[in-house]
């Protein structure tokens, strides 16, 4: 069983920085991505940014390109989301995800990410 423990989350001025953690744990030899997902209320959870767990090769939404970065340190099985200006409106719980599937690698779709953790909130004042 593969288990997912984020941490890192907090409140910061417009601006400001967060780095997220993802910790995995038990059965993770046979994932292909991890992702980071956001959820604001009201609106549904998107996909943020996601990298490749053997190559380490990275996509990211446009809204958080050149604020955000994925990353990653295999012999640690953690994954971390540095966020730099940091806007209002990213203000979410954040869940990291990890999928087996190439379709959900490629796409960031919720429904290929089989495993969750229980996600960090996020929130950014102007």
């Amino acid at each position: 069983q593969l288990q997912l423990v984020e941490s890192g989350g907090g409140s910061v001025q417009a601006g400001g920085s967060l780095r997220l953690s993802c910790a995995a744990s038990g059965y993770t030899y046979s994932s292909l991505c991890m992702g980071w997902f956001r959820q604001a209320p009201g609106k549904e959870r998107e996909w943020v940014a996601i990298i490749y767990i053997g190559g380490g090769s990275t996509t990211y939404t446009d809204s958080v390109k050149g604020r955000f970065t994925i990353s990653q340190d295999n012999a640690k099985n953690t994954r971390y989301l540095q966020m730099n200006g940091l806007k209002p409106e990213d203000t979410a719980m954040y869940y990291c995800a990890q999928s087996f599937n190439p379709a959900g690698c490629r796409s960031g779709a919720t429904a290929f990410f089989g495993y969750w953790g229980q996600g960090t909130q996020v929130t950014v004042s102007s």
